[in-house]
């Protein structure tokens, strides 16, 4: 039996169509092994994100080459996607796929050993067959069929609905690797989720590159596809991924608050809380319409969760301009803020602007944000001390020596009970207790469903 190992670099849409990927090697017969063990072939879903996420790309397609020498190396996704030239110079990389051909891996590996076998068996023409199975698409304008059964995770299932992005924000080359928007339809969305509530999911992440755009290319919204998902049966938690404040208005609202199975756990992207770098960032919002967007999340939810992206020292920010985005996320009041420091990304128009920040200031703005961020995330888990929450574990730890079993709440709070039985998968109503460490709230079990 021939083997395969995968490996998945950036967002949640990756690892959807990294867990794809894997199950139609498994379909067609590949053992699948960790990437630290010998394989005949390694496929490696490439980010492009960042510079830094283009250089770990290129080390971990080395780095599988050099396991193996002989094996067949798969360079698929977004580095791939935007620097196909430079990925088709690379001698460790035997196939370049692009975003939109993830589907076409087996036919792709199995034509290139084919081709492999009879260029070494000729001996001569050895490197012919890799110039004929790079397959880089025009970021296509089709939804590629790509799906799941199950999730490595067992408990919760992120599911790709949506690609491609139309808002070229000026420091993001997304839009240039996956194209323009296009939608899922929500029948085989459903279907999908059919597939994972009778395999044991009990909750689904929505996500996509642009997962506020949702259906705009066909008709069709986010909020109707949510409440297609919420009709089936099995599934007990409805998550959703980054959306965008523009999306947030009170039919919206109104109307997932209806929804029983919805978390009360909104990802907000936010970048920037002033107004001026985020008009240089391209961004469709100011901040009194995302602080509205907060206002009502709040108005139909109890104390929902909302969480945020920051990006510190982008070009042009002054001390004010951060001072601006600190006092912003503390009247917001954020149970957790995910900080990132500028990054120059060559192709981007933010690349080519003047008044780029040091990266001392990058460091020094990252930690003072991230010291409001400890606060307020401290501040937000202290309000669900002595309540009772309701836990969706997930799986066995260690903690200072001490065995706990660990889920996360509708909120996604991080939850640890004491407790020996198997909880895996199981839904519990517990009682916080108090913070076992940063991360973690210890609670004691009052029922098991």
């Amino acid at each position: 039996m021939k083997k395969a190992a995968l490996h998945n670099l950036g967002c949640k849409v990756n690892a959807y169509e990294t867990e794809a990927m894997q199950q139609l090697l498994e379909q067609a017969g590949y053992e699948i092994v960790p990437f630290t063990e010998q394989a005949d072939v390694y496929v490696i879903n490439t980010c492009s994100v960042t510079n830094m996420a283009d250089r770990k790309s290129r080390q971990m397609l080395h780095k599988a080459k050099k396991e193996n020498p002989d094996s067949i190396v798969v360079a698929a996704g977004c580095y791939v996607q935007t620097s196909s030239e430079e990925a088709a110079r690379d001698l460790s990389v035997d196939i370049i796929i692009g975003n939109d051909k993830k589907h076409e891996l087996v036919e792709l590996i199995e034509n290139c050993m084919n081709q492999k076998k009879n260029a070494n068996e000729e001996t001569e023409g050895v490197d012919d067959w890799k110039e004929n199975i790079c397959d880089i698409n025009e970021k296509g304008r089709a939804y590629e069929a790509l799906s799941i059964s199950r999730t490595e995770e067992h408990t919760r299932a992120f599911l790709k609905v949506q690609d491609g992005c139309n808002q070229f924000c000026t420091y993001c080359i997304i839009p240039y690797a996956r194209g323009r928007i296009r939608s899922r339809k929500a029948e085989e969305v459903v279907h999908e989720v059919e597939t994972l509530a009778a395999n044991g999911c009990k909750e689904v992440v929505l996500t996509g590159i642009h997962l506020s755009s949702y259906g705009l290319d066909h008709g069709d919204n986010l909020l109707h596809l949510i409440q297609e998902v919420h009709k089936v049966e099995g599934i007990r938690r409805i998550r959703l991924g980054s959306l965008e404040p523009g999306i947030i208005d009170e039919n919206f609202v109104k109307e997932l608050a209806k929804l029983e199975k919805i978390c009360p756990h909104f990802h907000l992207s936010l970048q920037s809380g002033c107004d001026a770098t985020l008009k240089r960032m391209n961004r469709k919002y100011d901040t009194a319409t995302y602080e509205a967007g907060c206002k009502l999340i709040r108005k139909y939810f109890t104390h929902p969760a909302i969480t945020t992206d920051v990006i510190v020292g982008f070009p042009g920010e002054t001390e004010e301009e951060f001072e601006e985005t600190m006092q912003f996320a503390e009247q917001i009041g954020f149970s957790k803020i995910h900080i990132f420091k500028y990054s120059m990304r060559k192709g981007t128009p933010a690349a080519k602007m003047e008044h780029q920040v040091a990266d001392s200031i990058k460091t020094e703005r990252s930690e003072k944000l991230e010291k409001l961020n400890e606060k307020l995330e401290e501040n937000y888990r202290r309000c669900f001390l002595e309540q009772e929450e309701e836990v969706l574990m997930e799986e066995r730890i260690l903690v200072d020596g001490q065995r706990y079993f660990v889920g996360h709440t509708r909120e996604y709070l991080k939850i640890a009970v004491v407790t020996e039985e198997d909880l895996e998968n199981k839904m519990v109503q517990v009682r916080v207790k108090k913070m076992l460490n940063k991360e973690i709230l210890l609670a004691e079990i009052v029922k098991i469903y």
